[in-house]
């Protein structure tokens, strides 16, 4: 207060005091205070001149002012330079304002605002400092002037609407500025609007936290948005950011800003951009959204530098429409679907950023977006590290995938990519190239891959140069059917499978390639395939113990080889039938049975070398000729236990010998399916019931031979396309006349991806079942829910499988008669005091999923006999009868 301002007193009552506040303001001067008495007043005030208003003794709220018209605020200010300081102020109608600056300027200080917003329009400024609004509807607080404005420590709550509305070409300041419990947006800025926010802290609005439209700028440093009912922040469009953005940017950077600021439990997406908008994040973290953690539309640029995106239920970073998104030392980790979705015409590039833990591929491109990784680390994901489909264009420099479900790297549809220094642990697959467009593949590394290494899928024409592939659980290296790939100075090694794979009609260009330490062949041709194959190594086939020969050569096949070089193996070369293939100058060494031609430049003669060996073959026990059917029901009944199998499988045979029956009488046969499903835990007889199955049908004169095929998934499904059908039927052609028997069945639906065929076998097998439904009985065998969900899993296995044996587990009794049995066999006997405790044991032993039942006790006792050899072989003189006993001391 100026030396020539003067002091007004209002007070209801004394003498000098005027009687109502709009009285002393009307009789006061600019600069002059007007000192209120505690207590309520009604009245409508108008402020037309630079005057203070505030409480007589200094306590805030204690002066009340309520507006006296309905339609009308409780404070209306006309002139600049007017303050009110501690009173409170209360408006009758909420979507009305309580307090309205029209023209000049006004400072709210310690004030409280109730049933209205505080609005300022045209020219005018204001500021609220350590004020409450609550309240008002529509807004809180409504700056729609080309004045500044300021809010600072000040608390907006209880609105139905919008926290703060920033408009028109107003240059706002808020700090520590709160708003909760609104029912719209949190803070809404547009037109021309300048916003700056510093520690303001938004919770729980109705709508989007922060809401940036037209051409605003909004700047936010160390703010806090919580629990929002939409976005986080929501930005329609925006003014432009300059491409250098200062450390500590501003509002008048344009764009949009937000520094060191929280995003959590947002209802809908983190941060929005669309239309035009421009997002710069740095050092944000963004935290369990409802939507994805950022997503850029239309237009729309985005940037994050060191900010961490966590756990959103959608996409950690989405692009689309022409939207241009950009990320740099940033983690985004723990999505429910993709790390990053880049779709349409967007334009990605993520640098120096992690991408883990997605429930969906940690980086997906499609449509035609153009994506950039550069040294990145992707992985810990169910499905792929990295996805290029549709006509997308990646572009991937240094970046490490590690731990996939399903590919590293996936490539498919028309997507181009131009891939260095990716570096693929574990995982499925590594490299999937299934795409027909441009890709190249440099100084790229494949280890521990679970299936294929580098797969170059059907039709495709990959380049490879200079990648290394380690330790893949099938394939190194696998060229699909008609693939025409160019693959130099590449090093296949320690595969668990076949190093290099070409399939049907294949024709790739290989050149100074390694392949070494195969389990299987070092390089397999399949049928009719070409390619040549220059100053090639293959050293080292067939390590898993069989003796597969280096080269494999299908029928029809006519592989060129120059200058090639086998060594480390026991047969250089086996080709089938037909083969064509061609050598010019090259050379065995160190291998048992050579058959690579000595001629400078020549064809290898028809039926040099062997076949392959094959890998997993099925084992067919033949049925003896003499059984009767009374003799194996005899032994169908000895089993130990099975009492509920041994009843279903009676059942089964009278009512198959009532159908022979009608055939032999000229009858038509009841429908009546004879594929089983055996259900039940290791060691319950599963496979023993099949075999007598199978020779009890061939006795009812069901079965032609009734002999037991035994299969599971390495017997029917192949490495590469083509192979699976043909390895199928074999197997089938096999059980013709008998039973096959597929252990673990649903081994055949738990994969999944392009380089897995057990779906191409369960097809193949279920077209042999129809066509030869009289010569085949199929048992498929494993425990109980997963043999639910595979029979579930194809409408073909249901209608055909429809009976369930189920194979309990063994009880004491039967286990120790199973260990008296197998004493018997070998000569042995148990003493009673041993056979009380067997059963004691096994009373004590769990019976969880990994219970062996009768393979347990068959164990139990061979450990018993070499304790019971180590016992007896310290009697100086053994009987006979110590030599057959087994007793308590032999338990282990």
């Amino acid at each position: 207060m100026t030396a020539t301002a003067t002091v007004h007193r209002v007070a209801p009552r004394g003498r000098g005091a005027h009687r109502g506040i709009g009285a002393a303001v009307r009789a006061a001067s600019d600069g002059d205070e007007i000192r209120i008495a505690p207590g309520e007043y009604v009245e409508t005030l108008v402020v037309d001149r630079a005057v203070t208003l505030l409480p007589e003794d200094g306590a805030e709220h204690a002066v009340r002012i309520l507006a006296a018209h309905p339609g009308r605020p409780v404070l209306e200010v006309t002139a600049a330079g007017a303050r009110v300081v501690g009173v409170a102020l209360t408006g009758q109608d909420p979507a009305l304002p309580a307090v309205l600056v029209s023209a000049g300027g006004l400072e709210l200080d310690g004030c409280e605002v109730r049933g209205g917003r505080v609005e300022a329009g045209g020219d005018a400024a204001l500021t609220l400092r350590r004020c409450r609004v609550s309240g008002a509807a529509l807004a809180g607080v409504h700056a729609n002037t080309t004045g500044p404005a300021a809010l600072v420590d000040t608390l907006i709550e209880d609105v139905d609407g919008t926290g703060v509305v920033l408009g028109s070409t107003t240059t706002a300041e808020a700090t520590g500025l709160e708003v909760r419990q609104v029912t719209g947006s949190g803070v809404r800025v547009r037109g021309l609007a300048r916003a700056l926010l510093l520690d303001c802290r938004i919770t729980g609005p109705g709508r989007s936290g922060l809401l940036v439209e037209d051409d605003a700028a909004v700047t936010a440093l160390d703010c806090r948005l919580e629990g929002t009912g939409a976005e986080g922040v929501r930005v329609l469009g925006s003014s432009p950011r300059a491409e250098a953005t200062p450390e500590r940017p501003t509002a008048a950077d344009g764009g949009v800003v937000l520094a060191d600021c929280q995003v959590l439990r947002t209802g809908a997406d983190g941060v929005a951009v669309s239309g035009t908008g421009d997002v710069l994040l740095r050092g944000c973290r963004l935290r369990d959204g409802a939507g994805p953690g950022v997503s850029a539309e239309d237009d729309a640029r985005a940037a994050l530098v060191d900010c961490q995106v966590d756990r959103p239920h959608g996409s950690c970073l989405v692009a689309r429409g022409n939207a241009r998104l950009s990320a740099e030392g940033t983690s985004a980790h723990g999505s429910r679907a993709n790390g990053l979705l880049a779709g349409e015409r967007a334009q990605v590039s993520l640098a120096s950023t992690d991408v883990t833990g997605c429930g969906f591929s940690a980086v997906h491109a499609c449509d035609d977006a153009r994506l950039s990784l550069t040294a990145c680390r992707i992985g810990s994901t169910p499905e792929h590290g990295v996805r290029a489909t549709d006509r997308a264009e990646l572009t991937v420099e240094g970046v490490r995938v590690s731990d996939c479900g399903l590919s590293g790297l996936q490539l498919d549809a028309a997507a181009t990519a131009r891939v260095r220094g990716l570096s693929v642990l574990r995982g499925r697959n590594g490299i999937n190239a299934e795409s027909t467009g441009t890709v190249v593949l440099e100084e790229c590394d494949v280890t521990e891959a679970e299936r294929a290494g580098i797969t170059c899928g059907t039709g495709t024409s990959a380049v490879l140069r200079d990648c290394r592939v380690t330790g893949s659980g099938t394939a190194g290296l696998v060229v699909g059917e008609r693939a025409t790939p160019s693959i130099e100075d590449c090093v296949v090694r320690d595969a668990t499978g076949s190093g290099l794979v070409l399939g049907p009609s294949a024709e790739p260009r290989v050149r100074s390639v390694t392949v070494s330490r195969t389990g299987k062949n070092s390089l397999f041709v399949g049928e009719k395939a070409r390619g040549t194959f220059e100053e090639c190594v293959f050293a080292g086939a067939g390590t898993d113990g069989h003796a597969f020969p280096a080269l494999h050569l299908s029928a029809g096949s006519a592989p060129v080889l120059r200058g090639c070089l086998v060594r480390d193996a026991e047969e250089d070369v086996a080709a089938e039938k037909g083969a064509r293939p061609v050598f010019d100058g090259c050379v065995a060494r160190n291998v048992t049975r050579p058959a690579l031609p000595t001629g400078a430049r020549e064809a290898l003669s028809p039926g040099a070398g062997g076949e392959a060996s094959a890998a997993g073959a099925a084992r067919e026990t033949e049925a003896p000729s003499e059984d009767t059917l009374e003799d194996l029901l005899a032994e169908l009944d000895g089993l130990a236990g099975l009492d509920r199998v041994k009843h279903d499988v009676s059942s089964l045979v009278k009512l198959m010998r009532t159908v022979r029956r009608r055939e032999e009488m000229g009858l038509a046969a009841p429908p009546l399916s004879r594929h089983l499903v055996f259900t039940g835990n290791p060691g319950t007889g599963k496979t023993t019931v099949a075999r007598l199955y199978g020779r009890i049908l061939a006795a009812v004169g069901l079965l032609e031979r009734g002999h037991l095929v035994e299969a599971d998934r390495s017997a029917l499904v192949g490495e590469y396309v083509g192979h699976t059908g043909p390895k199928t039927t074999r197997v089938f052609e096999q059980a013709r006349g008998g039973v096959l028997f597929i252990d673990e069945a649903y081994s055949l639906t738990q994969y999944a991806g392009t380089n897995d065929f057990g779906q191409e076998a369960i097809a193949t097998l279920l077209k042999l079942m129809e066509d030869h439904r009289d010569d085949v009985v199929v048992i498929v065998a494993g425990y109980p829910k997963e043999m639910d969900v595979f029979v579930g899993s194809n409408p073909g296995l249901a209608s055909r499988f429809t009976r369930t044996l189920l194979f309990e587990d063994y009880g004491s009794a039967e286990l120790v008669s199973i260990v008296e049995h197998q004493a018997a066999q070998h000569q042995y006997a148990l003493t009673p005091a041993a056979c009380e405790a067997l059963t004691t044991h096994f009373d004590t032993v769990p019976r969880g999923r990994g219970f062996g039942n009768g393979r347990a006790a068959r164990q139990l006792f061979q450990t018993m006999t070499e304790r019971q050899a180590m016992r007896v072989a310290e009697l100086p003189d053994a009987s006979e009868s110590d030599l057959m006993a087994l007793t308590p001391e032999d338990l282990p």
